[in-house]
C-alpha cells in the first residue's frame, strides 16, 4: 500500500449535500456505474440510516457495482451502523464508515457529550461495525481544530477496536496545507498502533485549500487514501476535487512517486454526467475538466503547442477524456452507424429500447444542425433519467413570438396524465413566457431557484442544455433539457423538475444532517 494511493469518492454523499444537488435512486446509480469506469477505490454512495430512499440507493448501488468498494457513512451508533450494515448486504466488497465529532467546540456545542464519552462512543462504534465487516473506516469530525493529545487518545482507541483507515477530517476546510500536512505526520508518529491503519484526509475548500491541504496530507502526512468529488461537488464551498487530485498525482509522478488505479479517460464523462444530473455547471477555467482547461488563446502559447504540445500543456487532453472528433452521420446514418460511435464513446447502453430511443432523438436533431459532436451524442443520453412511460408531464411542441417594443408571447403543447394541454402566457422574455405558460396549466406552486443555460457544444449551431431547479415543501429537484432552441429546452428542463416534483420516488434521498 506504501506506493498505492486510494481514491475514495464520496460525491454520492458529501458531493450531495450541496443545497440543490439532490438526486434520485436512478441518478446516484447512473453516476456509481461511471465511477466504477473511472475505476475509482471506494465510492461512498451514502448515508442509509439519513431517509429510506437514500437505503434503497445504497443498496442497489451495492448490489450493482462489483469492482469498487461500495461504502455507507454512520454516525457513532449502533442504529446507524446495522442501517449501514443492512444496505451494505449485497457488496462484493463493502466499508462502513462511522465517525464522530472530536473539536472541543463540537464536543460542547452540539454532541453535549464530555471527551471521556465520545471516546467511548469512537470505541464501541468501530467495535460493532466490525461484527459486520472487516473493512472498517473511522474520521473524527473537525479533526483539524481538535486537541492534539485527544485525538492522539481516541485515534488510538478505535485502531485498537479495528479500525482499518482513519480518516482526518477537515471538516469547515480550516487547515492549511503545511500544518495539516503536519498534523498527519505528528499522529501518525505519536500513534503507537498507527501503523495497522491507511491514513486518510478528506477537506473542505471554504478557503480554497482543499487540493493543496489533501495533497500535504498526502506527501508530508504520508496518507494513502484521498477523499474527494467530482468537480469538487460539495456543501458550501465543495470539497477536494477529484480530477485536480488525480491528475496531480499522475503528472507529478516524480515528486509524488504514487501509483494510481483510476482510468483517467473517463474524468471527463463523469464531469459532465455529473454536472449534468446536478445542475452543478463546470466554470470554463476549471482545471483539467473546464472547457479552456486545454484552450490557448496567446499567440506565443499557440506557436509554442503546435511546435512542441508540452511547451504549454503538462497533460493531453485526451488522457482525461477530453475528444475533439467530430461525428460523421447524419439524417440518412443508420441505427448500426450510431450505435458503434456509442460505444466508442463509452456510454453505457442499458437495453435496445434505449439506444432506440436515443437513435430516434439523434434523428431528430440530425435534422436541425449541420454537424453532429460527440458531446451532442452524450447530451442524448443524459437527457434520458425519465423513461417516456414515467414522465407524467411530457413536451410536445412550442410556439413563441417575440418582437422588440411588444411583450413576448409562447403558447406550449404538453401533455399530462397522458391528456394533451396547452398553455399560453406572455412574460419578459419568450423563456419567462413559455414557463409562464406551463405553470397557468399546471398550478404546481414550486419557487424557481435556479435557470442556468449552457452550450453543449461551440457555435451558435449548438445544443443548449438548461437546467430549472425548483423547490416545494422543503423539496429541491433539478430539471434538464437539451434542444437546439433553447426556449425549448427551458421547457423540457421545467417539465422534467415537474416531473420529478410529482414522483414521489424522487423525493431528496440525503437530507442535510
Amino acid at each position: 500500500m506504501a506506493d498505492k494511493l486510494i481514491i475514495f469518492d464520496t460525491t454520492l454523499r458529501d458531493g450531495e449535500q450541496s443545497p440543490g444537488a439532490s438526486m434520485t435512486k436512478e441518478e446516484k446509480l447512473r453516476i456509481a456505474r461511471q465511477l466504477e469506469r473511472l475505476r475509482v477505490d471506494v465510492i461512498e454512495a451514502g448515508f442509509a440510516a439519513s431517509s429510506n430512499g437514500d437505503f434503497e440507493a445504497i443498496r442497489a448501488i451495492a448490489t450493482t457495482i462489483k469492482d469498487s468498494t461500495v461504502c455507507s457513512l454512520s454516525r457513532a451508533n449502533e442504529r446507524d451502523i446495522a442501517r449501514a450494515a443492512e444496505a451494505l448486504q449485497p457488496a462484493a466488497r463493502k466499508r462502513i464508515h462511522t465517525f464522530i465529532a472530536t473539536s472541543p467546540l463540537h464536543m460542547e456545542k452540539k454532541l453535549r457529550m464530555s471527551p471521556d464519552q465520545v471516546a467511548e462512543a469512537a470505541r464501541a462504534a468501530v467495535r460493532y461495525a466490525r461484527q459486520f465487516t472487516d473493512d472498517v473506516e473511522f474520521s473524527p469530525e473537525d479533526g483539524s481544530r481538535s486537541d492534539l493529545d485527544f485525538l492522539c487518545r481516541v485515534l488510538e482507541g478505535v485502531i485498537a477496536e479495528g479500525a482499518t483507515t482513519i480518516n482526518v477530517a477537515d471538516t469547515v476546510g480550516y487547515g492549511v496545507p503545511e500544518l495539516y500536512g503536519h498534523l498527519i505526520k505528528t499522529l501518525r508518529e505519536r500513534i503507537p498502533n498507527s501503523d495497522k491503519a491507511v491514513w486518510s484526509v478528506h477537506c473542505h475548500n471554504d478557503l480554497g485549500m482543499a487540493v493543496a491541504n489533501s495533497l500535504a496530507g498526502v506527501k508530508i502526512g504520508g496518507a494513502r487514501q484521498v477523499e474527494c468529488t467530482i468537480n469538487g461537488l460539495g456543501e458550501r464551498a465543495g470539497n477536494t476535487s477529484l480530477e485536480e487530485i488525480v491528475m496531480a498525482v499522475r503528472t507529478r509522478k516524480d515528486y509524488f512517486g504514487l501509483e494510481l488505479g483510476v482510468d483517467t479517460t473517463q474524468i471527463v464523462p463523469a464531469s459532465k454526467l455529473v454536472a449534468g444530473i446536478t445542475g452543478f455547471i463546470v466554470q470554463p477555467n476549471k482545471a483539467v475538466v473546464g472547457a479552456n482547461a486545454f484552450a490557448h488563446a496567446s499567440g506565443i502559447h499557440q506557436d509554442g503547442v503546435l511546435k512542441a504540445r508540452d511547451t504549454y500543456e503538462i497533460m493531453r487532453a485526451e488522457d482525461v477524456g477530453w475528444s475533439a472528433n467530430k461525428i460523421v452521420l447524419g439524417k440518412l446514418s443508420g441505427r448500426n452507424a450510431f450505435k458503434q460511435r456509442v460505444q466508442e464513446l463509452g456510454i453505457p447502453v442499458e437495453s435496445e429500447a434505449q439506444l432506440n430511443e436515443a437513435f430516434s432523438r439523434f434523428k431528430e436533431l440530425a435534422d436541425l444542425k449541420s454537424d453532429i459532436f460527440d458531446e451532442d451524442i452524450q447530451a442524448l443520453f443524459s437527457d434520458e433519467a425519465v423513461t417516456p412511460e414515467a414522465e407524467f408531464y411530457r413536451f410536445i411542441s412550442l410556439a413563441q413570438h417575440s418582437q422588440t417594443g411588444e411583450r413576448p408571447h409562447a403558447r406550449v403543447v404538453f401533455s399530462l396524465g397522458g391528456k394533451q394541454a396547452v398553455g399560453q402566457a406572455e412574460g419578459n422574455g419568450p423563456v419567462d413566457a413559455s414557463l409562464k405558460a406551463i405553470e397557468a396549466i399546471v398550478n404546481s406552486g414550486a419557487e424557481q431557484l435556479l435557470y442556468s443555460v449552457n452550450a453543449i457544444t461551440t457555435g451558435t449551431e449548438s445544443q443548449g442544455e438548461v437546467t430549472v431547479r425548483l423547490s416545494k415543501a422543503g423539496r429541491i429537484v433539478n430539471g434538464v433539457g437539451c434542444d437546439p432552441d433553447i426556449v425549448s429546452a427551458s421547457a423540457k428542463a421545467y417539465l422534467a423538475a415537474l416531473n420529478k416534483l410529482h414522483d414521489p420516488s424522487t423525493e431528496k434521498l440525503n437530507p442535510q444532517i
